[in-house]
Protein backbone atom coordinates (compact mmCIF):
# COMPACT_ATOMS: atom_id res chain seq x y z
CA UNK A 1 0.00 0.00 0.00
CA UNK A 2 1.16 3.53 -0.79
CA UNK A 3 0.40 5.83 2.13
CA UNK A 4 -0.01 9.57 1.56
CA UNK A 5 -0.09 12.29 4.19
CA UNK A 6 -1.74 15.66 3.69
CA UNK A 7 -1.10 17.56 6.90
CA UNK A 8 -2.61 20.76 5.51
CA UNK A 9 -5.53 19.89 3.19
CA UNK A 10 -7.98 22.40 1.78
CA UNK A 11 -11.16 23.00 -0.07
CA UNK A 12 -9.89 24.00 -3.51
CA UNK A 13 -12.00 26.62 -5.28
CA UNK A 14 -11.02 26.51 -8.96
CA UNK A 15 -12.17 29.50 -11.00
CA UNK A 16 -11.87 29.51 -14.79
CA UNK A 17 -11.90 32.92 -16.49
CA UNK A 18 -11.77 34.08 -20.08
CA UNK A 19 -8.35 35.69 -19.63
CA UNK A 20 -5.95 36.87 -16.95
CA UNK A 21 -4.53 40.33 -17.64
CA UNK A 22 -2.85 42.60 -15.10
CA UNK A 23 -5.05 45.54 -14.03
CA UNK A 24 -7.93 44.55 -16.29
CA UNK A 25 -11.18 42.71 -15.68
CA UNK A 26 -11.74 39.03 -16.30
CA UNK A 27 -15.06 37.25 -16.67
CA UNK A 28 -15.70 34.08 -14.70
CA UNK A 29 -16.69 31.16 -16.89
CA UNK A 30 -17.01 28.49 -14.18
CA UNK A 31 -16.32 27.82 -10.51
CA UNK A 32 -15.73 24.34 -9.11
CA UNK A 33 -14.92 23.25 -5.58
CA UNK A 34 -13.14 20.02 -4.68
CA UNK A 35 -11.00 18.37 -2.03
CA UNK A 36 -7.45 19.74 -2.20
CA UNK A 37 -4.01 18.89 -0.93
CA UNK A 38 -0.91 17.37 -2.51
CA UNK A 39 -1.24 14.01 -0.78
CA UNK A 40 -4.94 13.67 -1.56
CA UNK A 41 -4.21 14.55 -5.19
CA UNK A 42 -1.44 11.95 -5.26
CA UNK A 43 -3.80 9.30 -3.92
CA UNK A 44 -6.35 10.21 -6.61
CA UNK A 45 -3.71 9.64 -9.30
CA UNK A 46 -2.49 6.42 -7.69
CA UNK A 47 -6.04 5.09 -7.49
CA UNK A 48 -6.70 5.93 -11.14
CA UNK A 49 -3.49 4.06 -12.05
CA UNK A 50 -4.74 0.98 -10.21
CA UNK A 51 -2.50 1.23 -7.14
CA UNK A 52 -3.55 0.44 -3.57
CA UNK A 53 -3.40 3.71 -1.61
CA UNK A 54 -4.56 5.10 1.72
CA UNK A 55 -4.66 8.82 2.47
CA UNK A 56 -4.31 10.51 5.85
CA UNK A 57 -5.38 14.13 6.33
CA UNK A 58 -6.58 16.48 9.04
CA UNK A 59 -10.19 17.65 9.08
CA UNK A 60 -11.86 20.45 11.00
CA UNK A 61 -14.65 23.04 10.85
CA UNK A 62 -17.23 23.67 8.14
CA UNK A 63 -14.61 23.33 5.43
CA UNK A 64 -13.59 20.03 7.00
CA UNK A 65 -17.13 18.71 6.70
CA UNK A 66 -17.13 19.70 3.04
CA UNK A 67 -13.79 17.93 2.61
CA UNK A 68 -15.25 14.77 4.10
CA UNK A 69 -18.20 14.93 1.71
CA UNK A 70 -15.94 15.40 -1.30
CA UNK A 71 -13.84 12.42 -0.25
CA UNK A 72 -16.86 10.18 0.25
CA UNK A 73 -16.69 8.83 -3.28
CA UNK A 74 -12.97 9.06 -3.93
CA UNK A 75 -12.51 5.28 -4.23
CA UNK A 76 -9.67 4.83 -1.73
CA UNK A 77 -9.54 4.68 2.09
CA UNK A 78 -9.13 8.03 3.85
CA UNK A 79 -8.28 8.40 7.52
CA UNK A 80 -9.27 11.84 8.79
CA UNK A 81 -7.70 13.17 11.98
CA UNK A 82 -10.15 15.60 13.60
CA UNK A 83 -8.83 19.00 14.69
CA UNK A 84 -10.55 21.89 16.44
CA UNK A 85 -9.85 24.69 13.94
CA UNK A 86 -11.17 24.95 10.41
CA UNK A 87 -9.02 23.69 7.56
CA UNK A 88 -8.12 26.17 4.85
CA UNK A 89 -9.73 27.17 1.57
CA UNK A 90 -7.45 27.76 -1.41
CA UNK A 91 -8.30 29.49 -4.67
CA UNK A 92 -6.93 28.89 -8.15
CA UNK A 93 -7.80 31.30 -10.97
CA UNK A 94 -6.88 30.03 -14.44
CA UNK A 95 -7.68 31.19 -17.95
CA UNK A 96 -8.08 29.26 -21.19
CA UNK A 97 -4.50 30.02 -22.25
CA UNK A 98 -2.92 28.17 -19.34
CA UNK A 99 -2.10 31.20 -17.18
CA UNK A 100 -2.97 30.58 -13.54
CA UNK A 101 -2.73 32.22 -10.12
CA UNK A 102 -2.91 30.14 -6.94
CA UNK A 103 -3.83 31.75 -3.61
CA UNK A 104 -3.37 29.59 -0.49
CA UNK A 105 -4.32 30.16 3.13
CA UNK A 106 -1.80 29.09 5.78
CA UNK A 107 -4.07 26.56 7.43
CA UNK A 108 -5.39 25.93 10.95
CA UNK A 109 -3.33 26.17 14.12
CA UNK A 110 -2.81 22.66 15.52
CA UNK A 111 -2.36 21.90 19.22
CA UNK A 112 0.37 19.60 20.50
CA UNK A 113 -2.19 16.85 21.14
CA UNK A 114 -3.56 17.15 17.59
CA UNK A 115 -0.03 16.88 16.16
CA UNK A 116 0.55 13.79 18.31
CA UNK A 117 -2.65 12.15 17.04
CA UNK A 118 -1.68 12.87 13.44
CA UNK A 119 1.74 11.33 13.95
CA UNK A 120 0.23 8.30 15.68
CA UNK A 121 -2.11 7.76 12.73
CA UNK A 122 0.77 7.74 10.25
CA UNK A 123 2.92 5.44 12.39
CA UNK A 124 0.04 2.97 12.71
CA UNK A 125 -0.55 2.85 8.94
CA UNK A 126 3.18 2.38 8.22
CA UNK A 127 2.77 -1.28 9.17
CA UNK A 128 0.87 -1.83 5.91
CA UNK A 129 2.83 0.51 3.64
CA UNK A 130 5.59 0.08 1.07
CA UNK A 131 5.86 3.85 0.46
CA UNK A 132 5.08 6.94 2.51
CA UNK A 133 4.47 10.14 0.58
CA UNK A 134 4.79 13.31 2.67
CA UNK A 135 3.09 16.00 0.65
CA UNK A 136 2.65 19.73 1.02
CA UNK A 137 3.05 22.33 3.73
CA UNK A 138 2.69 21.90 7.48
CA UNK A 139 0.00 23.98 9.19
CA UNK A 140 0.87 26.35 12.03
CA UNK A 141 1.67 24.57 15.29
CA UNK A 142 3.33 21.56 13.67
CA UNK A 143 7.06 21.44 14.50
CA UNK A 144 9.50 21.79 11.62
CA UNK A 145 10.99 18.33 12.28
CA UNK A 146 7.61 16.58 11.89
CA UNK A 147 8.42 15.17 8.45
CA UNK A 148 11.91 14.20 9.58
CA UNK A 149 10.48 12.14 12.46
CA UNK A 150 8.13 10.32 10.10
CA UNK A 151 10.93 9.60 7.62
CA UNK A 152 13.00 8.06 10.44
CA UNK A 153 9.99 5.99 11.54
CA UNK A 154 9.37 4.77 7.98
CA UNK A 155 13.03 3.91 7.45
CA UNK A 156 13.04 1.71 10.56
CA UNK A 157 10.19 -0.30 9.05
CA UNK A 158 11.72 -0.56 5.58
CA UNK A 159 9.22 1.86 4.05
CA UNK A 160 10.50 4.11 1.25
CA UNK A 161 9.67 7.81 1.48
CA UNK A 162 8.92 10.58 -0.98
CA UNK A 163 9.08 14.16 0.29
CA UNK A 164 7.22 16.85 -1.65
CA UNK A 165 7.38 19.97 0.50
CA UNK A 166 8.84 23.45 0.77
CA UNK A 167 10.35 25.75 3.35
CA UNK A 168 11.90 24.92 6.70
CA UNK A 169 10.24 21.52 7.02
CA UNK A 170 11.80 20.46 3.72
CA UNK A 171 15.25 21.65 4.74
CA UNK A 172 15.06 19.89 8.12
CA UNK A 173 13.71 16.65 6.63
CA UNK A 174 16.66 16.30 4.24
CA UNK A 175 18.83 15.23 7.18
CA UNK A 176 16.56 12.21 7.65
CA UNK A 177 17.58 10.91 4.18
CA UNK A 178 14.24 10.51 2.37
CA UNK A 179 14.32 8.04 -0.53
CA UNK A 180 13.41 10.76 -3.02
CA UNK A 181 12.59 14.46 -2.90
CA UNK A 182 10.74 16.26 -5.69
CA UNK A 183 11.24 20.04 -5.47
CA UNK A 184 10.15 22.19 -8.37
CA UNK A 185 12.39 24.94 -9.71
CA UNK A 186 10.99 27.66 -7.44
CA UNK A 187 11.24 25.48 -4.33
CA UNK A 188 14.84 24.58 -5.16
CA UNK A 189 15.67 28.25 -5.68
CA UNK A 190 14.26 29.11 -2.26
CA UNK A 191 16.14 26.25 -0.62
CA UNK A 192 19.48 27.13 -2.21
CA UNK A 193 18.91 30.90 -2.23
CA UNK A 194 19.95 31.31 -5.85
CA UNK A 195 18.37 31.62 -9.29
CA UNK A 196 18.38 28.53 -11.51
CA UNK A 197 18.44 29.43 -15.20
CA UNK A 198 20.46 26.90 -17.18
CA UNK A 199 20.85 23.13 -17.39
CA UNK A 200 24.16 23.43 -15.53
CA UNK A 201 22.34 25.32 -12.76
CA UNK A 202 19.69 22.58 -12.58
CA UNK A 203 22.32 19.84 -12.43
CA UNK A 204 24.30 21.64 -9.74
CA UNK A 205 21.11 22.23 -7.74
CA UNK A 206 20.03 18.59 -7.89
CA UNK A 207 23.50 17.39 -6.86
CA UNK A 208 23.67 19.89 -4.04
CA UNK A 209 20.25 18.88 -2.67
CA UNK A 210 21.30 15.24 -2.81
CA UNK A 211 24.42 16.21 -0.88
CA UNK A 212 22.15 17.67 1.81
CA UNK A 213 20.78 14.22 2.60
CA UNK A 214 18.24 13.10 -0.02
CA UNK A 215 19.03 9.69 -1.50
CA UNK A 216 17.54 10.67 -4.87
CA UNK A 217 16.45 14.08 -6.18
CA UNK A 218 13.92 14.73 -8.93
CA UNK A 219 13.97 18.41 -9.85
CA UNK A 220 10.69 19.24 -11.59
CA UNK A 221 11.10 21.83 -14.36
CA UNK A 222 7.59 22.23 -15.72
CA UNK A 223 7.43 22.22 -19.51
CA UNK A 224 11.14 21.33 -19.63
CA UNK A 225 10.52 18.03 -17.86
CA UNK A 226 12.69 16.98 -14.94
CA UNK A 227 16.29 16.37 -13.98
CA UNK A 228 17.28 13.66 -11.50
CA UNK A 229 20.37 13.17 -9.35
CA UNK A 230 20.33 9.50 -8.38
CA UNK A 231 21.81 7.43 -5.58
CA UNK A 232 24.51 5.95 -7.83
CA UNK A 233 25.81 9.44 -8.67
CA UNK A 234 24.36 9.56 -12.19
CA UNK A 235 22.38 12.53 -13.54
CA UNK A 236 19.44 11.97 -15.86
CA UNK A 237 16.97 14.21 -17.59
CA UNK A 238 13.54 13.48 -19.00
CA UNK A 239 12.22 15.81 -21.69
CA UNK A 240 8.51 15.74 -22.60
CA UNK A 241 6.97 16.48 -25.97
CA UNK A 242 5.65 19.96 -26.60
CA UNK A 243 2.02 20.36 -25.60
CA UNK A 244 -0.55 23.11 -25.25
CA UNK A 245 -0.71 23.42 -21.46
CA UNK A 246 -4.14 24.45 -20.22
CA UNK A 247 -3.51 24.31 -16.45
CA UNK A 248 -0.17 23.24 -14.97
CA UNK A 249 -1.41 23.42 -11.37
CA UNK A 250 -1.52 19.92 -9.92
CA UNK A 251 0.92 18.53 -12.48
CA UNK A 252 3.56 18.23 -9.77
CA UNK A 253 1.23 16.04 -7.69
CA UNK A 254 0.73 13.75 -10.69
CA UNK A 255 4.51 13.66 -11.21
CA UNK A 256 5.12 12.49 -7.63
CA UNK A 257 2.38 9.87 -7.71
CA UNK A 258 3.53 8.41 -11.02
CA UNK A 259 7.13 8.23 -9.81
CA UNK A 260 6.15 6.12 -6.79
CA UNK A 261 3.66 4.05 -8.81
CA UNK A 262 6.34 3.21 -11.38
CA UNK A 263 9.10 2.46 -8.86
CA UNK A 264 6.77 0.17 -6.90
CA UNK A 265 6.10 -1.85 -10.07
CA UNK A 266 9.63 -1.77 -11.47
CA UNK A 267 12.76 -0.74 -9.52
CA UNK A 268 14.17 1.19 -12.49
CA UNK A 269 14.50 4.75 -11.26
CA UNK A 270 15.06 6.17 -14.75
CA UNK A 271 11.82 4.61 -15.95
CA UNK A 272 10.07 6.09 -12.92
CA UNK A 273 11.47 9.46 -13.96
CA UNK A 274 10.03 8.97 -17.45
CA UNK A 275 6.59 8.03 -16.09
CA UNK A 276 6.61 10.97 -13.67
CA UNK A 277 7.28 13.50 -16.42
CA UNK A 278 4.64 11.85 -18.60
CA UNK A 279 2.01 12.12 -15.85
CA UNK A 280 2.81 15.76 -15.11
CA UNK A 281 2.75 16.68 -18.79
CA UNK A 282 -0.46 14.79 -19.52
CA UNK A 283 -2.19 16.46 -16.58
CA UNK A 284 -0.99 19.95 -17.55
CA UNK A 285 -2.78 19.75 -20.89
CA UNK A 286 -6.16 19.17 -19.23
CA UNK A 287 -8.47 22.08 -18.30
CA UNK A 288 -8.68 23.19 -14.69
CA UNK A 289 -6.98 21.27 -11.89
CA UNK A 290 -7.43 17.70 -13.10
CA UNK A 291 -5.31 14.59 -13.53
CA UNK A 292 -4.60 12.45 -16.55
CA UNK A 293 -5.68 8.83 -16.67
CA UNK A 294 -3.19 6.00 -17.07
CA UNK A 295 -3.97 5.77 -20.77
CA UNK A 296 -3.53 9.51 -21.29
CA UNK A 297 -0.24 9.30 -19.39
CA UNK A 298 0.94 6.27 -21.37
CA UNK A 299 0.42 8.16 -24.63
CA UNK A 300 2.77 10.91 -23.41
CA UNK A 301 5.17 8.36 -21.87
CA UNK A 302 5.91 6.96 -25.32
CA UNK A 303 7.11 10.43 -26.38
CA UNK A 304 9.20 11.34 -23.32
CA UNK A 305 12.95 11.25 -24.04
CA UNK A 306 15.30 10.23 -21.23
CA UNK A 307 19.07 10.47 -21.33
CA UNK A 308 22.00 10.35 -18.97
CA UNK A 309 23.90 13.63 -18.86
CA UNK A 310 26.50 12.84 -16.19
Amino acid sequence: MILTLTANPAIDRNVTVDRLVFEDRAYILSTVESAGGRGLNASCVLRSFGADTTAIAICGGKAGRALEEFLGGCGFPVELVRVRNQIRTNMTVADRNGLAVKLNEKGPELSASEVARLEKSVRHQLKRASWLMLCGSLPPGVPADFYARLIHAASKQGVKTLLDADGTEFDVALDAKPTVVTPNQQEAERLLNRALLTRNHFQEAAERIRGMGAVNVVLSLGARGALAALEDGSIWEAVPPRIDALCPIGAGDALCAAFVWSWRRNPDVTDALRWSVAAGTASARLPGVSFASLEQTREIYERVATRQIA
